[in-house]
């Protein structure tokens, strides 16, 4: 830029100010230029003495004031103004907005920050500052008062293009309920539904708070689109509010459906196609009816399970009423709607030419959000019923073929089970908290099942209590996900994840039923080993380098830690190198699977693999490219479980048996 262009004189005022605003009272600030070559410099010099802190901080009395003075002196407890704190404009000016929150949660509505004064009295000397707040005497009559609220006025059917049809009402479409007067020629709503989320009532004293947390409940309802309010004097009543609230309903019916495509790691690739239905507003008090169906297989290109192909299809209906449906009221002061629900789904998966399996579902519990950050969930019953069908002879000839190894593993999957109890999370996130270097994922669940009817029955695993001629499962399970990313930079990040699990079956059980067990390898697990073909434990497989089919390894206990670097590369291509490591083992000592139950050696049991990645990564749509290779396998025969040694990129033959390519939609952690 041109010299000329430069303002000497006043880039040093800005200079003497910001030190002024910081405290620094007595500074001398020069500006000067000096020129060489057509090319000029220009020389600010800020000469500084001591900081000026704070002596004493004086509110105004509450003895003697007025009611507007005496609230705010109330507030002297938590000031942000400390005694022997360095000046700062800026900490002076947090605290008018501090004051100024509170006293909106106090009904004084039409006050704001700048009717408070802070007189800096900086002669007191020693470099220090007595400061005194008081309130400016052009501060408006109405500023100083505290309002309540009168009239409270809903339109629920307001609409942005015609507002004005929208307020005009007939006699017939008012209806006053409680506190609310409600006009709706339409009826579309039960008038509970505003006694349940809007905390304002006649009579009730103004508060921002109560302002807020009125929108957010009418907005997290998902029945309306748009949400605005407003608030006018009342014409009748002296320091009082008529509060308006305008609500624009969303679709009260619509219909979604998605298609995606998938891939993993044990090489099955398919597609699935779901349809659902919505009623946002069921029985006129914003419950959301759904009906949903789907349709998808897995098709196996090479491997083991090469044309043992699955096709997958079902259904489920659900209800969500934005309430708690309790025996006993319960209280809720959040910002977000607790909500009960209940579903019922069913599935029917067909595995080509060996079984299909019928899954039928029933849930009910409640959801709830006590912030941004934490999300809970409590499903006082879930039922969870499969059962076989359609098992083929080769399924049958495959059982009787195997070794004892197999024979267990293959019976499982075809065992009719039911499930019962309930199931609890716990959700807390602040990962999209942009700013923050440090930020934390943590997932917590429990289910315990059959406690109680384990109990009254006396039921034991050596003679197991039936229902519909079922042995119900009995056990306790717990999953703990705990996630950490530190941000290095804007481009870059290391994201860490640690997987801990383990379930315990007693009574009616010796081990966790099929559909409850961990599972452990593939696309978002640890990457350089097939989906559910690690463990457990040490246990190997005598089949595992044959072309017979394969079932899937599981366990009652489960550990999995996973460290990734991840970094832009260029634009919307971004690169990562990842480690994964873990394993799963059973709970009890199986004969039949040597060394795959849990012990003190269990470190010696991990599996470890690394890699690099590939992400495309669109903001609303990651596509993700991993390719991985062990570095440490639990099983082996002989030798150290380490294959570090062995890693020989140019042969063809280690490739096509350690390199795994896995293709996923999201980052995996």
């Amino acid at each position: 830029m041109l010299f000329s262009q430069v303002d000497l004189d006043y880039n040093a005022d800005i200079l003497q100010n910001y030190m002024e605003n910081r405290g620094y009272f007595k500074t001398r600030t020069s500006a000067d230029s000096i020129s060489k070559n057509k090319r000029a410099k220009a020389l600010y010099t800020v000469t500084t003495k001591k900081q000026f802190k704070i002596r004493n901080v004086s509110f105004p009395s509450d003895s003697t004031a007025g009611q507007l003075e005496k609230d705010i002196a109330r507030l002297k407890r938590r000031t942000l103004l400390k005694s022997g704190n360095p000046y700062d404009l800026d900490v002076i000016k947090a605290e008018r907005e501090r004051i100024d929150q509170r006293l909106k949660n106090r009904g004084y509505y039409y006050f704001n920050p700048d009717y408070i004064l802070v007189k800096v009295d900086s002669t007191v000397g020693n470099y220090q500052v007595d400061l005194r707040l008081v309130i400016k005497d052009k501060t408006p009559d109405e500023a100083k008062q505290v309002y309540k609220i009168d009239k409270i006025i809903v339109y629920p059917n307001y609409s942005l293009t015609n507002n004005q049809d929208s307020i005009k009402a007939a006699p017939a479409a008012v209806e006053h309920y409680k506190d609310f007067t409600i006009i709706d020629s339409a009826h579309t709503f039960k008038p509970k539904i505003y006694d349940r989320t809007l905390f304002f009532h006649r009579g009730d004293t103004y508060s921002r708070w109560d302002h807020n947390l009125s929108l957010n409940r009418l907005i997290n309802l998902g029945t309306f689109k748009f949400v605005k309010n407003e608030f006018k004097p009342s014409d009748s009543l002296k320091n009082t509010l008529d509060v308006y609230y305008y609500l624009t309903p969303q679709r009260k019916k619509s219909i979604n459906q998605t298609t995606t495509a998938k891939t993993n790691s044990a090489n099955y690739n398919g597609a699935e196609i779901s349809i659902s239905w919505s009623n946002r507003n069921t029985f006129r008090a914003a419950e959301v009816l759904s009906v949903s169906a789907f349709g998808g297989m897995e098709i196996q290109v090479a491997g083991q399970n090469k044309g043992y192909n699955v096709y997958r299809i079902g259904g489920e209906t659900s209800l969500v009423w934005p309430r708690f449906i309790t025996p006993i009221h319960i209280k809720d002061s959040s910002a977000y709607v607790p909500k009960t629900k209940a579903s019922l789904s069913y599935e029917f998966q067909k595995r080509i030419k060996l079984y299909a399996l019928n899954n039928f579902r029933a849930q009910f519990g409640y959801l709830w959000k006590n912030n941004v950050h934490t999300e809970q969930q409590l499903y006082v019953t879930d039922i969870n019923y499969v059962s076989p069908a359609s098992i083929t002879q080769e399924y049958y000839d495959r059982i009787d073929a195997a070794d004892t190894t197999q024979k267990a593993a293959l019976r499982k999957v075809i065992q009719k089970q039911l499930i019962f109890g309930p199931t609890y999370s716990f959700m807390y996130t602040n990962t999209d908290l942009k700013r923050k270097r440090n930020t934390f994922y943590y997932k917590g669940t429990i289910e315990l099942a059959a406690t109680i009817t384990g109990l009254v029955t006396g039921a034991k695993a050596s003679d197991p209590v039936t229902i519909l001629n079922v042995p119900f499962s009995q056990f306790a399970k717990t999953e703990q996900d705990f996630r950490y990313y530190l941000k290095l930079n804007e481009k870059s990040q290391i994201a860490t994840r640690v997987i801990a699990g383990i379930g315990y079956p007693y009574g009616n059980s010796t081990s966790l039923p099929y559909v409850r067990q961990f599972f452990i390898g593939g696309v978002n697990s640890i990457r350089a080993f097939r989906a559910r073909s690690i463990g457990p434990g040490g246990y190997i497989d005598p089949n595992q380098n044959s072309n017979s089919f394969l079932p899937d390894q599981s366990g009652d206990i489960k550990l999995e830690i996973n460290a990734e670097y991840r970094a832009q590369l260029y634009r919307i291509f971004h690169g990562a190198v990842f480690v994964d490591a873990g394993n799963i083992w059973l709970w009890n000592k199986d004969p039949n699977r040597p060394g795959a139950e849990f012990s003190n050696k269990f470190t010696n049991q991990l599996a470890v693999g690394t890699g690099l990645g590939l992400r495309l990564d669109l903001s609303f749509l990651v596509v993700r490219a991993d390719l991985a290779f062990p570095l440490r396998r639990p099983a082996v025969t002989e030798g150290s479980p380490w294959v570090i040694n062995q890693i020989d990129i140019g042969s063809r033959s280690w490739r096509k048996e350690n390199l795994v390519l896995n293709i996923g939609i999201g980052y995996p952690f």
